[in-house]
């Protein structure tokens, strides 16, 4: 088992950077400074302090809201504090946290036949 580092940010799907989704910018990052792995998630409902913690939600009738999305990025430590300037630079809005996580298992790709 090894202990590795886990970023999770937390975005809002209308944020931008450079034109397209703050998030899918990040995990574009990520993968381009070979990190260990990045997912994003889009939450079903949530608020923080943007907008005075209003609720969003998705709801069958709504075509289109600011739902929360998180990203998680787990690499090792280093890896990880090199790649918090870009997180810095590209979530404008948002929070970030930072926390050590013990891997269990891993088989990176191409490793398993």
């Amino acid at each position: 088992m090894n202990t590795w580092e886990k970023l999770t940010i937390y975005v809002g799907e209308s944020d931008r950077w450079h034109g397209k989704p703050v998030y899918l910018a990040l995990v574009e990052a990520a993968r381009q400074q070979s990190l260990a792995g990045a997912t994003a998630t889009r939450g079903i409902a949530g608020f923080g302090e943007r907008q005075y913690h209003k609720i969003h939600t998705v709801q069958i009738l709504e075509l289109s809201s600011d739902l929360p999305i998180v990203v998680a990025v787990i690499d090792r430590a280093e890896a990880i504090a090199n790649f918090l300037p870009v997180v810095r630079e590209m979530v404008k809005n948002g929070l970030v946290t930072q926390q050590s996580v013990t891997v269990v298992h891993h088989v990176p790709t191409g490793a398993a036949s």
